[in-house]
């Protein structure tokens, strides 16, 4: 064993290996002795910080600035989302923006590597464990059915005799072939779950590092695959033949020797929520106090409609007219793109790769902007598309109404292919209004929120098209009637709508728990909403043509 990495051992300089090193360098997380210093410091490429061991990660780590390369970043431009040198502030780049001490940003950021942490060690790593756990027990008992199969079938032959060994033969080899065809689809899963549960195990050791660690470029650069991982794998639904004998019929022998029912595979997602009381140390993000106005866009047009993230630092934008906007944070027009048929768009969103979808109610079509090219994805008949959104596994969901307005529906799409249709609840009751204005948003746990201005309702279903909640305001309130536009989740599940007449934004939380009014920020007529990856709230304002970002957590 290398007497380095003993239990036993004491701890030693990086260099030269003598124990208990007096020194150590903060910026470079080096432990020295004495005699080692001088060539430590000597490294000319890198900055060096002495402290006594026993105050080491005392010294903080601050960034160069890309503008002024010999000058230190203390603040960090949260408008910008960038850190700046004192030769920054005095330029107008960062002219009244927000402002703060980059150590509370690292602050912030070090308590969501904790949390991170947390729950991938606690929660979501033991999740795919149990889940891959699942799939030997699967594979015994598909191999303990063919078997059953099999000696049904034997035992049915030998009635038979002679004249039905072909179909002895045949559906034996039906029999193994499902077999071979099921298995696939369980080592495939196996195989991706054991990938993820790599990356898992990788980035808790990232992050367990990170922690460890004061250097602030390492810490700041952290980008989250939380949301990557909360999202587990399928669970395998698999529904496994059976044989049936029959009574003999010499007329019809394949037929009345016995019918082997065909196998079958689907899934259904576990979906994934972490509650409060489960997360122990680890709970969700509290809202403030009173929320505050980070930033606001003007935009060259009235009439603002939806708006939906490009990324955390772009923004579509769509108006009462045939153009749709990207702009940045700083206020200024990136790109423009016309419908393709020159009519409205009714709403907009971003799919997972990054490409522009939008509805045109006029000419009942979903549309996807490629670079420069605009595609027709879905043509509908009888029915006009309103609210569209793009899950976390890449479908597009669609609300739209028939064209007599009599009926209202949910369809998801996988490219053009229609895989779910809701519209009833349990009871054969229409589930919508049939009104034209909603919108719709997919909840990290799944659910599918659709906001309901006519029936001045959030309707709330989960992933399978079973009615969860309806939320029609608060218990009690002096407020106007309940008026929902815009919709949109965030990374804690939490559900936030436009109430437009009422000048406020609605948080419930994910069981349809109203939390509170955003009714401080000056808004007017709010109509579209979305959240960055920040969890920043983005609220279009109709007639002044203003987004305004909102920070309402802590």
């Amino acid at each position: 064993m290398d007497p380095r990495h003993s239990a036993q051992d004491v701890l030693r300089c990086d260099v030269c290996d003598t124990p208990v090193p007096p020194l150590h360098c903060d910026f470079c997380q080096t432990n020295l002795c004495k005699a080692c210093v001088g060539e430590h410091m000597l490294d000319f490429s890198k900055k060096h910080q002495l402290v006594p061991f026993q105050d080491r990660g005392s010294t903080p780590n601050y960034p160069n600035c890309s503008e002024h390369v010999k000058e230190l970043c203390k603040v960090y431009c949260e408008q910008c989302d960038v850190s700046v040198c004192i030769y920054c502030l005095s330029t107008q780049n960062h002219q009244n923006h927000n402002l703060v001490d980059i150590l509370s940003i690292i602050e912030r950021k070090m308590k969501h590597l904790q949390r991170d942490l947390e729950e991938l060690d606690k929660f979501i790593h033991p999740k795919y464990k149990e889940i891959a756990s699942n799939i030997p027990v699967q594979k015994a008992e598909l191999s303990k059915n063919s078997q059953k199969l099999t000696t049904a079938i034997d035992k049915q032959g030998e009635v038979w005799h002679r004249e039905i060994d072909t179909i002895i033969t045949n559906l034996k080899s039906n029999v193994e072939e499902m077999e071979s065809k099921h298995l696939p689809f369980l080592n495939k899963q196996e195989n991706e779950i054991t990938r993820s549960i790599s990356e898992i195990e990788q980035t808790i050791a990232e992050l367990k590092k990170l922690l460890d660690s004061n250097d602030v470029s390492l810490v700041s650069t952290y980008r989250s695959r939380i949301d990557e991982f909360r999202r587990l794998p399928p669970k395998l639904k698999v529904s496994l033949p059976n044989f049936t004998p029959q009574k003999i019929n010499t007329e019809q022998l394949d037929k009345q020797f016995g019918l082997l029912s065909p196998f079958s595979i689907t899934t259904e997602e576990y979906g994934y929520s972490l509650k409060t009381s489960e997360a122990g140390s680890s709970p969700l993000k509290p809202l403030l106090d009173e929320p505050r106005i980070i930033s606001t866009i003007q935009t060259q047009d009235k009439y603002l409609k939806s708006v939906t993230c490009y990324s955390d630092e772009e923004i579509w934008m769509c108006y009462s007219n045939k153009i749709m906007h990207l702009y940045n944070l700083r206020g200024e027009l990136v790109k423009s793109v016309q419908t393709k048929s020159g009519n409205v768009s009714h709403d907009i969103a971003v799919t997972k790769s990054g490409d522009l979808v939008y509805t045109d109610y006029e000419d009942r079509t979903v549309n996807i902007v490629k670079n420069t090219q605009i595609q027709t994805v879905i043509r509908l008949q009888g029915w006009i598309p309103w609210g569209i959104c793009s899950t976390s596994f890449g479908d597009l969901l669609v609300v739209m109404n028939s064209d007599d307005e009599k009926q209202s529906k949910v369809v998801r799409y996988f490219g053009s292919t229609e895989k779910q249709s809701i519209q009833y609840d349990d009871k054969g009751q229409p589930l919508y209004s049939f009104g034209n204005i909603k919108y719709i948003s997919e909840n990290r746990n799944l659910d599918i929120c659709v906001s309901d201005y006519r029936a001045s309702a959030v309707v709330v279903v989960n992933q399978t098209g079973k009615l969860r909640f309806t939320y029609t305001g608060p218990p009690s309130t002096t407020k106007r009637l309940f008026d929902p536009y815009g919709i949109t989740t965030d990374s804690q599940g939490r559900i936030l709508t436009a109430d437009i007449n009422n000048h406020c934004i609605h948080i419930l939380d994910q069981d349809g728990q109203f939390l509170r009014y955003i009714d401080n920020c000056h808004l007017q007529f709010p109509w579209g909403l979305c959240v960055d990856t920040r969890d920043n709230l983005f609220v279009a304002e109709y007639l002044t043509g203003k987004v305004k970002e909102i920070q309402y957590y802590m």
